[in-house]
């Protein structure tokens, strides 16, 4: 992921405890992150690189599962970015029609043009299909989606960080 050195630099411990390639394995989260990425998050929070920066602090936190900490904030991002946050939150919450809202309100996003084949609205309803499909059987998400979740998460952290 391409990004700005002094963010790169900060975030660094964060994707050496937990590598992108490994982060956000659940598609709707049903546990917690764990406390040592808590502390990690905290402490990339509380450096001056993320000072006013809290779209890449909602996008830190999406990352190691925090979703309530994740949507307090995107809930606060009055532009499209703080929608397509908040739209992924709902989505990893299992809340699809809720996420579809705000996919609505994003419409199109600068970031959505790094991402393969996506198309928010789709990738929602496929997610909603795998979780009833889950349900009815007990195994592992499906690993495209678990990749597109990945690409999405990394195309608009990447985005957020430019900015």
């Amino acid at each position: 992921m391409n990004l700005p050195e002094p963010i790169a630099e900060a975030v660094k411990p964060l994707y050496e405890a937990l590598p992108l390639e490994r982060a956000m394995s659940q598609l709707v989260v049903t546990q917690p992150g764990f406390t040592k990425l808590v502390n990690i998050v905290e402490r990339i929070l509380n450096t001056r690189t993320f000072e006013n920066r809290s779209t890449l602090a909602a996008g830190l936190w999406l990352y190691v599962d925090e979703l309530d900490r994740s949507h307090k904030i995107s809930q606060k991002i009055d532009d499209t970015t703080g929608s397509f946050w908040h739209g992924i939150v709902h989505r990893r919450e299992g809340d699809f029609s809720n996420s579809h809202y705000w996919f609505h309100r994003v419409g199109r996003h600068p970031a959505m043009a790094d991402i393969p084949d996506y198309e928010p609205h789709g990738f929602v309803d496929e997610v909603a299909a795998s979780q009833a499909q889950a349900g009815a059987q007990t195994g592992k998400p499906a690993p495209q989606l678990v990749e597109k979740q990945r690409e999405e998460w990394a195309a608009l952290f990447a985005w957020c960080a430019r900015q």
